[in-house]
């Protein structure tokens, strides 16, 4: 498939590939029909990059990959866009690393950790020409955009009551892992309920008021007040957590999100998003830095938030803990 919006290939590299959520990347480059130079993760065991892209230059160290980028510029070569799929700490130094290699930045969620990173970009963004894209794939589900519009259409002054759990149980790994460390990630929320706040606030407006009830190193509670819903959320890392009728059958992962009480339905239709979040990016209609700074304040309110326990609007789940 060629690059909807020229023609053209489009030369990207990788910084992260050696992630979880790289393989989405690679697969979304390729299926649009682009090039892959170079990627680079200190972590070498990238076999995965065969199935893609193997004859894209593979590094172990920044400085090195930073030099073979300089060398293709020089020769002629331009990259047109890197893909950060590092952790998330990384994200704010790689973004500005990829725009002084004059290419545009595709980053995985969360862009950055904190609101002021945004506005730092935005200068960066500014002074050199090239644009900040950030993977905000929900906005792309079919269910969500429909429901999107189920809203826009409805009563104007109607308040609807959300109830959001997400639960992905993980094992001790995590905690030792970058993941588990509260610098390096922002903790639970920014790492697993970013694009879950995203998604809620695209649809039903800005946060009016943010509250947590339960904030812990595996498992998340609050209360969203949005301008047009009532959240209570809870997201957590925690087995225990999970429904026993869901443990008998032997998954870790429950995702649910009800509206007035209705469970909203979007288990499917996850798997191609980020290569339509690709082709969205090179028809430049990606998700910029303006559309993605509501979702960081609001992560970043909850991390450095004073839990005030089981008072008010609580989820149900906080009873056990």
């Amino acid at each position: 498939m060629s690059n909807p919006k020229t023609n053209s290939i489009k030369n990207f590299a990788i910084i992260g590939v050696g992630g979880y959520i790289a393989i989405r990347h690679l697969r979304a480059i390729k299926d649009t029909g682009n090039n892959l130079l170079a990627t680079l993760d200190p972590n070498d065991s990238v076999g995965i990059i065969d199935s893609f892209f193997p004859d894209s230059n593979f590094f172990v160290e920044f400085e090195r990959f930073d030099r073979h980028i300089d060398k293709l510029r020089r020769s002629g070569t331009q990259l047109d866009y890197v893909s950060i799929c590092s952790p998330n700490y990384l994200h704010d130094s790689h973004i500005r690393s990829a725009l002084r290699w004059g290419a545009d930045a595709i980053c995985e969620k969360p862009l950055v950790l904190n609101p002021w990173n945004v506005d730092a970009l935005a200068e960066i963004e500014k002074e050199s020409g090239k644009h900040i894209y950030n993977i905000l794939q929900l906005r792309l589900h079919p269910s969500i955009i429909e429901l999107k519009k189920q809203i826009d259409n409805g009563p104007k002054d109607k308040i609807y009551d959300i109830e959001l759990t997400y639960i992905t149980s993980r094992g001790k790994w995590y905690h030792i892992s970058w993941k588990g460390d509260l610098q390096k990630s922002g903790g639970i929320a920014t790492n697993i309920g970013v694009h879950f706040f995203d998604m809620l606030i695209w649809i039903f407006g800005g946060v009016k008021q943010n509250i947590v009830h339960l904030l812990e190193y595996n498992k998340a509670s609050g209360y969203l007040d949005l301008e047009k819903a009532r959240i209570k959320w809870y997201l957590s890392l925690d087995y225990n957590d999970m429904p026993n009728n869901l443990k008998k059958q032997g998954q870790r992962t429950y995702r649910s999100i009800t509206l007035d009480e209705k469970e909203i339905e979007f288990s499917g239709g996850f798997t191609d998003l980020h290569t339509e979040s690709y082709k969205q990016i090179l028809q430049g209609n990606g998700f910029r830095l303006k559309v993605a700074k509501p979702c960081i304040e609001t992560v970043y309110t909850i991390r450095n938030a004073t839990p005030i326990g089981l008072k008010g609007e609580y989820h149900p789940l906080c009873k056990q803990n």
